[in-house]
């Protein structure tokens, strides 16, 4: 062996092991989500004091899970965990080979219901085949799909096309099942599909927040490429913390995850005064009704996820900044009017001051 067979070995063996790493961290993360959800089900149909929480035990379970610091635990994601569960009983051959593989102890009813999942036999698609090439990302895409034939459909393609999670929604929305039904010539269609489709890769799953959030990683910020946008939150977040008024900051880029799409917060503070989250907005143009739309989006995931006991409703900023323009648009959640101008806005910086901050930045 030369040198550069040498160099090739080497690269040959990170690529594989590489891949397979994180092949086992998708089939982990989806045997987890997979097994809360079977625990949250089961609790719901015999848990001794099942009648005390009701419809408010998701909403119980993902404020507990937060106060242990444990990420990817929110109302959304509990909720997709139990359909997970309740549409994917076959999962239930993997998670118990695994279990029994790692000598962990399966509680009994877990057990009963894994050897029922295991022995069913009109499940085309085996559990194992499922978790292998599919993400966690790629279910919560499939199980929006009511029909079973229609889901079984989509399942096949993707796995015989590699798709990415992506790529799966995107055949979904474009009603490929539908289309491949009326078309005349469906080898025609199936032939243009496969040259045009994008396939799973590793910076798919690299890159999915599931995946950051389950090995407790930090994700790191997605920073605007703006030098123009990244300038004016420097300067922004420089200038609240510098107030004095009770503003601590929290996060920036703050990712909000609902039905697998993300959006990020430029700008989240705690106001330690006024006891509420205050979200800040950034948009370089003139500012757009669409904009209220998506802080109002905002304030009600934190008001329904992040909030705490003893919290007042959160507060949001949309700065809009135009070469002969500045806006300011102050938005709340549920808040009472009166109560907002006479309280809230003696302890945020006046519009004025905003407006001065962006115009000495731009």
């Amino acid at each position: 062996m030369d040198f550069i067979g040498l160099v090739e070995q080497i690269d040959f063996s990170q690529q594989v092991l590489r891949k397979k790493a994180l092949e086992s961290v998708n089939q982990l993360l989806v045997m987890r989500n997979w097994l809360i959800g079977f625990h949250i089900v089961n609790f719901e149909q015999m848990g001794a004091d099942r009648a005390a929480y009701g419809e408010k035990l998701i909403p119980r379970l993902a404020q507990e899970l937060r106060k242990r610091r444990i990420k990817g635990m929110s109302e959304t994601n509990l909720k997709l965990f139990r359909i997970l569960y309740q549409t994917y009983p076959q999962i239930g051959q993997p998670v118990a080979d695994f279990l029994e593989a790692s000598a962990i102890s399966i509680r009994q009813p877990l057990a009963d219901e894994l050897i029922l999942a295991n022995t069913s036999a009109d499940l085309e698609v085996s559990g194992k085949k499922l978790i292998t090439h599919f993400s966690f990302r790629h279910f919560t895409e499939l199980i929006k799909i009511a029909d079973p034939l229609k889901r079984a459909f989509y399942e096949k393609e993707a796995i015989s096309g590699n798709w990415s999670a992506r790529e799966l929604k995107r055949q979904i929305d474009s009603l490929f099942l539908e289309r491949l039904g009326i078309s005349n010539d469906k080898d025609q269609l199936l032939a243009l599909l496969k040259g045009k489709t994008e396939e799973n890769s590793l910076a798919h799953t690299i890159k999915d927040p599931y995946v950051f959030e389950f090995l407790g990683f930090p994700e790191l910020p997605a920073y605007t490429e703006s030098d123009l946008e990244t300038a004016i939150l420097d300067k922004i977040q420089e200038f609240l913390l510098e107030m004095g008024t009770g503003f601590c900051f929290e996060s920036r880029q703050k990712r909000i995850t609902v039905g697998n799409e993300h959006d990020r917060v430029d700008l989240v503070f705690y106001h330690r005064i006024l006891k509420c989250h205050v979200l800040i907005d950034l948009k370089t143009r003139d500012f757009s009704h669409a904009d209220v739309g998506q802080m109002n989006f905002y304030l009600n995931y934190f008001k329904e996820n992040m909030m705490q006991s003893g919290d007042n409703p959160p507060v949001g900023i949309i700065l809009c900044t135009q070469k002969d323009t500045e806006k300011v648009k102050y938005a709340t959640a549920g808040l009472d009017q009166k109560l907002f101008v006479s309280n809230y806005l003696i302890q945020l910086p006046s519009e004025e001051e905003l407006l001065k901050l962006i115009k000495e930045r731009f």
